[in-house]
């Protein structure tokens, strides 16, 4: 009986000592268990910058508007001009003085910057208008739709104008530049351009404008009047540029 007794006192004890070793155990390894990893950063915030050259600017006139950013995945630029690249510059010739405002938007928030371009009144002459600065005001490009050299419809109505100013001041005479966005070669180019300085001329002619006073030339893709990717842009260089001889 004592033997029975003393064999239970045993395994109890035996019992215990495996509770307090697993215990043990269990303890040391949740002591060691690896700490949580720390939350991502945050995306870093958006830039930007606009600067406007010159400032101010009589009407007719042009300025530039230059830009730059980081972290920035969309940008707008307004008004008027909507999406563009992160970095870049565009011709502008507000009628008005104009505050120009381009928002940059990325993972890390919003940012914008600001430029204003102040637009003077031009000044009557005492005596005689300036006939260049009547040319600049007055006198239009016509634009083209892409890989084309005829003359649209909208621009119908530039040309007739454009011949009503030459057709009022018959001492001006005027070279047409035939103008291309970047795609396609060189050669190809210059001989779009080549077509549609002509196109603009021709047209000019049919409204009564005598061709001795129109020259053209084509400079292709070689002059371009906005650099940017992108078709806003591209369609810009399609153009028949109007400049006045000397």
């Amino acid at each position: 009986m004592k033997k029975t007794r003393s064999a239970h006192s045993g395994v109890l004890v035996v019992g215990l000592i495996a509770v307090v070793f697993v215990a043990g155990c269990h303890h040391k390894m949740a002591a060691t268990a690896a700490p949580p990893a720390p939350p991502p950063a945050p995306a870093a915030a958006p830039t930007v910058t606009l600067n406007v050259s010159p400032g101010d600017i009589t009407q007719g006139q042009n300025a530039r508007l230059s830009w730059s950013s980081t972290n920035a995945s969309n940008l707008t630029l307004s008004p008027g001009l909507g999406t563009v690249d992160q970095q870049g510059s565009q011709a502008v010739s507000p009628n008005q003085s104009t505050t120009y405002t381009i928002v940059a938007t990325g993972n890390g928030g919003q940012a914008q910057a600001s430029a204003r371009v102040t637009v003077n009144a031009r000044q009557a002459a005492e005596n005689q208008p300036d006939i260049a600065e009547l040319f600049q005001a007055n006198v239009r490009d016509a634009f083209f739709d892409y890989n084309k050299s005829d003359i649209r419809p909208q621009d119908e109505e530039v040309l007739s104008k454009d011949a009503e100013f030459l057709d009022l001041h018959k001492q001006v005479a005027v070279t047409i530049e035939g103008h291309c966005d970047d795609r396609g070669s060189e050669e190809y180019n210059l001989a779009l351009g080549d077509r549609r300085a002509n196109s603009a001329k021709k047209y000019l002619a049919s409204l009564g404008i005598p061709e001795s006073r129109i020259q053209t030339t084509s400079y292709g893709k070689e002059r371009p009047f906005c650099t940017q990717d992108q078709e806003s842009c591209w369609s810009q260089n399609r153009r028949a540029h109007f400049v006045m001889n000397r």
